[in-house]
């Protein structure tokens, strides 16, 4: 292999996950892990992709049942919902949450500062 070869450049962390996630929002319902390697646009052995699946199943962001003698895959949440999850997990990370928090809405934009505060009131007058 040279260097200019696809398979050699180093992915950004997370690239592979997103790659098949998107994936699987585009399929039509439970897909196989052969059908998520048919429908990426890298050139990946089958355990890869099995082993891509597996991290996205322990972080919660994937489903699997078994069908017959294998297993069938969705995504856990929707794309919005996966941001979500996303978030948490670097929330997770920090010591300092309330820090972090602060720093993200002191960022915001006014409009979505404002959406924010929408949506915080919603959710203290359904609790």
């Amino acid at each position: 292999m040279t260097e200019e070869d696809p398979r050699r450049r180093r992915r950004a962390q997370g690239a592979l996950e997103t790659q098949v996630l998107a994936a699987l929002h585009a399929a039509r319902g439970p897909v196989t892990a052969g059908w998520v390697q048919d429908h990426l646009d890298a050139d990946l052995a089958y355990t890869t992709v099995m082993t891509v699946l597996a991290r996205l199943l322990a972080k919660d962001a994937v489903t699997r049942k078994r069908q017959g003698r294998s297993f069938v895959w969705t995504p856990a949440a929707d794309e919005a919902g996966l941001a979500a999850l996303k978030m948490h997990r670097v929330l997770d990370r920090e010591q300092d949450r309330r820090a972090v928090l602060a720093s993200f809405i002191t960022t915001l934009p006014e409009g979505e500062e404002q959406l924010l505060r929408q949506l915080l009131d919603q959710a203290d007058g359904e609790d």
